[in-house]
Parts: structure tokens; sequence; C-alpha cells
């Protein structure tokens, strides 16, 4: 088995009295993209920047391609430059009076590589991010989706074992991010690079990622497959983070069949969920896997009635009025039901998480 190119064990960082990045670890192995995902102020960038040199932790260590590059033991504290890593920043960080040729090529000429091999890597490059055509465009005539795309180019131009992403796709629109997304993650599987990406859109690090790491307040709440964490949330926190959830009050009841425990809301609906402890109080339901029908089902089927419907294009959203309070509902535009019409809700317990 092949050792992960990055390894991170027990790091911490401090600004002062304030502990940003409490004593977290994670390992990425060779090709894979794992994201760091939370809200602001949870310590995702700052972990980034830890890796790639750009912060001083306060205690931990950090290996890339087996070689330790922080160690608190060791006291030792590799320079940003002689790592070997790129970075790709949200404010894509181009020099504005150089033309695209010569933001690609600045890297490789800092490492004096001869002219000819530097040709090479930028036309190579270009080619990659499909910006071959505009070589000789001043980068302030860009828009901001080809400035992107050089700075990807820039920063696997000198072919990396390791990229670091630090939220590039946020400054774009919400069209041109959606089609972002899928260029970054074909380039990145097609050259079999090592990423570690950092973003506050759960969307965004669902549709790309290997593995997800959640961050919250400086430490690591879960980490899994996009599959694990959307399906399996660990705690409140993830459930309310990633996707969107309905949470629900309540208290388990006892037994049910095929393994579930029967969970008894707090308007008194009883319902089958899956989990193992019983001293939950919360069950997590993602507004996806709820079913609306206009007559009876017979399977954690409750009655509601719809109070809103919200067109979103490639879904409906519903808010349904029932005895536990209030769903959020997402059902496909096919789906249709007028506000006021009665409904029954139902969910399988497989998606009902105890947390």
């Amino acid at each position: 088995m092949n050792r992960p190119r990055i390894e991170v064990a027990d790091l911490v960082v401090r600004y002062g009295d304030v502990v940003a990045v409490n004593s977290i670890g994670f390992d990425i192995a060779p090709g894979e993209l794992v994201t760091l995902l939370g809200p602001s102020g949870c310590g995702k960038t700052t972990t980034l920047r830890a890796v790639a040199g750009l912060e001083a932790p306060s205690g931990g260590a950090i290996r890339l391609n087996g070689d330790t590059v922080y160690s608190a033991r060791e006291r030792r504290n590799v320079p940003a430059e002689k790592r070997g890593v790129s970075m790709v920043f949200q404010s894509y960080a181009i020099w504005p009076h150089m033309s695209v040729y010569d933001n690609v090529a600045y890297g490789l000429r800092v490492r004096r590589l001869p002219q000819a091999e530097v040709r090479q890597n930028v036309q190579r490059v270009l080619d990659l991010v499909q910006m071959q055509d505009y070589a000789d465009r001043p980068a302030s005539k860009l828009s901001g989706g080809q400035q992107q795309r050089v700075a990807v180019a820039r920063a696997i131009a000198f072919s990396p074992n390791v990229v670091l992403f630090d939220e590039p796709l946020s400054n774009l629109d919400a069209k041109l991010r959606a089609e972002m997304r899928v260029e970054l993650r074909e380039l990145q599987r097609r050259l079999d690079i090592t990423s570690l990406y950092v973003t506050h859109d759960q969307e965004e690090a669902l549709a790309i990622s290997d593995r997800v790491i959640v961050m919250n307040g400086g430490r690591i709440e879960q980490i899994g497959t996009p599959e694990e964490i959307y399906n399996r949330p660990c705690s409140r926190f993830v459930a309310d983070v990633v996707g969107s959830a309905n949470l629900i009050e309540g208290t388990v009841r006892g037994s049910g069949p095929n393994g579930t425990l029967v969970f008894e809301t707090q308007g008194g609906v009883r319902i089958e969920v899956t989990g193992t402890d019983t001293a939950g109080r919360t069950v997590a339901l993602r507004s996806s896997y709820v079913h609306l029908t206009p007559m009876p089902d017979t399977h954690n089927a409750v009655p509601g009635s719809i109070h809103r419907r919200m067109f979103h294009g490639d879904f409906i959203q519903y808010v349904v009025d029932w005895p536990a309070g209030q769903l959020i509902v997402r059902r496909p535009p096919t789906e249709l039901f007028d506000e006021g019409s009665a409904v029954t809700v139902s969910f399988a317990p497989e998606h009902c998480i105890l947390l």
C-alpha cells in the first residue's frame, strides 16, 4: 500500500489565546481529493495554510510525501517554498501586468528550468485548462473563469505531487462555478494529483470529493465519503451543515422491527428510525428522502398538508405541516401539490438517522 501523500497528526494552531485548530489528524492517499468543509471560522483554511507552510503551528506534525515538513517535537518547520506543493488561492493571485503565458511560466523560471522545457510545460498545461488560445493575452483582460484557469495552470505547471485549493471557485457565478467543479475534478483525476481542497459550499464538497472532512470549532466532526457524510451524519452539526436535513426532536420508546428503534416525536408521532443510541433525542431526515402522496401509505406514514410550495428549477421545495411541526421536503418538479392540499408524508426507517 502506498504511503499517504499528506499526513497531519495532532495539529494545533493558536493565535494568542485562541485555538484555531485543535489537535486534528488525517491522511490523504496518492491521487485522492479530500475536502475540508465547514462554516467560517471552523479552522479549515488555517489547516490548509499550515500544510502549505504559510501558518506556524503550535503543535503536532505534518508530513508530505513521507518527509516531515513540520514537527513540534523535532522543532522542524520547512519553509513553504521548499515543501514542493502548489496552491490555488480564492483571489487567483495572478499578475495582471503579465500575459497568460508569463503567469504560468513564472514558477518554472524561478526554478531555473531551460527555456525549451518552460515552453513545453506551459503549452501542456494551457492545453489542459483550455487556455492555449489566450497565451499572449494580458491577464487583466480575462474573465473570472479564465483567470481561475490560469491560476490552476500555474499551480500544476511543474507537476507537483500535492495541490492545495483555498476556496478557488467562490468568486465565480453559480453557473460557472458548477462548470468549473466538473473541469477541476476531471483534471485532478486525469493528472492523478493529490489534493486538499477547502470550501464552505457543501454542494461543491459533495460533488468533487473522494472524502470530506467536516470541521467545527477547530475540531474534526466527521471524516467519510460524500455518501457517508450525507446519509450517515454522526452529529447534529454534520446533519445540519451537509445537505438539507429536518432535525426532529423526541425520545426513543423501544425497539421496532428489523433492528429499528421506535422514536416518538414531541408532537406524539411514532416513527421507525435507524441507530443504536437509545438516549438519542434527535433524528435527522434528509428533505430529499421524504415522499408526498395524496393517499395514505402504510410505512412511517403521517398525514400532513402543504403549507408552502417554492419552485427551484431542478426541484420543488415544500414546507409541510405535520403533527411534529414542519418538514422541509424536496421533490422533482413533476410532483406538484397545491398549497393547502392534504398529503401523506412517508419515509423509510433507514433514512431516519438517530443522532
